[in-house]
C-alpha cells in the first residue's frame, strides 16, 4: 500500500533529509587519499546525533554501522573499515537519519583524488541518471517513465543498471511501497501521485549489472569486479512536481 504524505508530513521528512544532506556536504571536501571509511562513519554518526537525530541503519536487521561505505566494485552495503582510501578509488557513502520518527535517505559517490577517465564517466553518467529520473517523477506520470529514462541513459553510455537492489518509498519506515528496479518501459508501472515520497537511487556499473553478495551477507559487489557508482535522493511528489528533500 502506498502511504501518501500530507504537506506537514513532507516537511517533517525534509528535516530528517536535511540532516543527511548536511552529512554529505560536510564529508565531501574531506574525502582524500588516506582517509578511512571508519573515519567517515564517525563523522556522520557524530553529526547525526548532534542534530538530535538517530543513525537509523545502526542495528537495522543486524547491521552495525551508521553508514554503508562501498568502494570501487562494491555496489552497496559495504562495511566501513580502517583501510585507507587510495588515489583513484571511488567510494559511495549511504546513510539514513531518523528525526522525530521520520526518515531521510541519501547516497553519494565520491572520487578519491585523481580517478581514471572511465571512473569519471561512470560517476557523471550515474548522476545524470538520477537527474533524468527525478525530472520524470511528475504527478500523473508512471514509474516506468522514471526508470526507463535511467535505463536508457545508462545503457546508451555502455553501462549496466543493477536490478537486484531496489529503490523504495520512505516515511516512518525505511522500505515502504513502492519498491522498484531502475529499469522499465515508458508509460508502464505505478501511477505517480501527489503526496508520494520515495527514493530514486540508480546503481550503475561499468560492466555487467549482475552482482554477488559477500559471505558477510551484506556487501554487494559487481559480478565481474568492475566499478559501480550510485547517487540517491529522497524526493516528494507535489502538485508542482518533484521536490528533492535531500538536496545538498
Amino acid at each position: 500500500m502506498i502511504i501518501l504524505k500530507s504537506k506537514h508530513e513532507i516537511e517533517a521528512i525534509r528535516k530528517a533529509c536535511q540532516v543527511v544532506a548536511e552529512c554529505h556536504r560536510t564529508i565531501a571536501p574531506l574525502i582524500q587519499p588516506g582517509i578511512t571509511t571508519n573515519e567517515i562513519e564517525r563523522i556522520f554518526e557524530e553529526l547525526i546525533l548532534k542534530r538530535g537525530a538517530k543513525p537509523y541503519t545502526k542495528g537495522y536487521k543486524g547491521y552495525r554501522y551508521a553508514t554503508c561505505a562501498s568502494v570501487n566494485d562494491v555496489i552497496a552495503h559495504g562495511f566501513p573499515s580502517d583501510t585507507p582510501l587510495a588515489e583513484g578509488d571511488i567510494v559511495t557513502i549511504d546513510t539514513v537519519a531518523e528525526l522525530d520518527g521520520w526518515l531521510g535517505d541519501s547516497a553519494w559517490s565520491y572520487a578519491v583524488g585523481s580517478i581514471s577517465p572511465t571512473a569519471e564517466k561512470l560517476m557523471r553518467v550515474t548522476k545524470e541518471c538520477l537527474d533524468l529520473g527525478i525530472a520524470q517523477a511528475q504527478p500523473g506520470n508512471r514509474l516506468g517513465d522514471v526508470t526507463s529514462a535511467i535505463q536508457r541513459h545508462a545503457e546508451s553510455n555502455g553501462f549496466g543498471v543493477v536490478r537486484d537492489l531496489l529503490a523504495h518509498g520512505i516515511g516512518r519506515d525505511l522500505h515502504e511501497e513502492p519498491n522498484y528496479m531502475h529499469v522499465g518501459k515508458p508509460g508502464k508501472g505505478l501511477r505517480i501521485k501527489e503526496g508520494m515520497v520515495f527514493t530514486i537511487e540508480p546503481m550503475i556499473t561499468e560492466g555487467t549489472y549482475e552482482m554477488t553478495i559477500d559471505a558477510d551477507g551484506w556487501t554487494a559487489r559487481t559480478l565481474d569486479g568492475k566499478l559501480a557508482a550510485q547517487y540517491e535522493h529522497t524526493i516528494a511528489i507535489t502538485a508542482e512536481g518533484p521536490q528533492i528533500l535531500t538536496a545538498q
